[in-house]
């Protein structure tokens, strides 16, 4: 009896013990590479530094369809005593639903890399306030990709590329809205350009009359579209690209690099930012409110938004742009990464021409307005 008495009070101590075992359950939504990031590159640092833990990383899916099934998970234990999930890798419309339904916990307060994140996707998604729930993960981009032979002097702002479309025609090529989002981004771009309160298109609030204000540019971009080359998609540009068919055209920043890292775009291809911007987006992690694991999830999260660990992960094994505000990273990547992701998109042209796409009502109707106004 008092060595069944003694066992029992040892396994006590164990299971109080910080050294017990704890599981942090991580989901993500996105690609496969995105679940591998946590379960092979993060995982391991984290287990390392608390001993005791396990990380189990769960894929969801990729594009906003693997966001929603995390929000169906979430939303069907609101009554529960915990989520099955302690960290969640989200996109930016199931964010702004999760925030608006009290499925996530407002903890960025106790995660001192929160501070790092100062740009506009780390308060606003899509339109709705998630200041407090969410830290970028990373930042997709898009750009415009110029052959350097072929154009000297790039075009700096979307005005100076309509002229320059006009004197060289079929040199800039897009996919339009068809085929890829590089194309859709692009469109966004150039209302936020011509078409009057950009701000409020980002921000809101909607109001259905703005899009009257579209027409002139919706009709400069129809005349535009006359002297430019639409293509396949967001590979058919960088293809067109290559084999120099046309010299400028939108592209995913992340794309492009891996694109030219693999020897499918030449060295001479380079990136221009135009202003007053374009879209891009984020993956966020966040954490949800009924989380067993609160504090470790923010300490998770702090180690995947610290400077090194965004500098070594996100950039150098993946091409994407840091969830914090770049310029964090100076010091941080080595001379041939940093020029390799920042000589042509600076870090401060990153945090004033990086802009979100616009509002879910505002987005519809930019893409209503071109299938009638452009397209035709």
């Amino acid at each position: 009896m008092r060595l069944l008495t003694i066992a029992t009070s040892l396994a006590a101590l164990i299971a109080a013990s910080p050294l017990a075992a704890q599981t942090l359950n991580v989901a993500s939504a996105g690609d496969q590479n995105m679940v591998d990031y946590v379960k092979d590159y993060l995982a391991p640092m984290f287990e390392k530094a608390h001993p005791g833990v396990k990380i189990v990383a769960v894929g969801t899916g990729p594009g906003d369809a693997g966001s929603q099934k995390i929000y169906e998970k979430l939303n069907a234990q609101k009554g529960a005593t915990a989520s099955d999930f302690d960290v969640v890798v989200i996109h930016q419309k199931a964010a702004g639903q999760m925030v608006k339904e009290g499925l996530l916990d407002k903890y960025t307060a106790d995660v001192d890399t929160a501070r790092l994140a100062t740009g506009d996707s780390s308060r606003n998604a899509l339109g709705t306030d998630v200041s407090g729930y969410v830290i970028p993960m990373f930042q997709s981009q898009t750009a415009l990709a110029y052959n350097a032979d072929m154009v000297k002097t790039p075009p700096a702002t979307f005005a100076e590329l309509a002229d320059w479309a006009k004197k060289n025609p079929k040199q800039f090529g897009y996919n339009g809205i068809k085929g890829g989002m590089s194309g859709v981004a692009f469109v966004a771009g150039w209302v936020y350009a011509f078409g009057g309160d950009a701000d409020r298109l980002m921000k809101g609030p909607y109001d259905v009359a703005t899009k009257a204000n579209w027409d002139k540019a919706f009709a400069d971009l129809k005349a535009f579209n006359a002297v430019a080359t639409i293509t396949p998609g967001n590979a058919g540009t960088l293809d067109m690209l290559n084999r120099g068919e046309i010299a400028i055209g939108p592209v995913w920043v992340d794309m492009f690099y891996s694109w030219q890292a693999d020897g499918k775009l030449p060295p001479n291809m380079k990136l221009k930012l135009i202003s007053p911007g374009m879209p891009g987006q984020p993956m966020y992690y966040s954490i949800p409110e009924k989380s067993a694991q609160k504090k470790l999830a923010e300490a998770f999260i702090a180690l995947a938004t610290s400077p090194q660990v965004q500098a070594d992960g996100i950039v150098k094994k993946f091409n994407w742009y840091p969830g914090i505000d770049a310029r964090n990273l100076e010091g941080k990547l080595d001379k041939a990464a940093w020029d390799k992701l920042f000589s042509d998109v600076t870090p401060a042209e990153l945090a004033s021409n990086g802009k979100p796409f616009p509002i879910a009502p505002y987005f519809n109707d930019i893409l209503e307005g071109y299938e009638k106004k452009v397209a035709n």
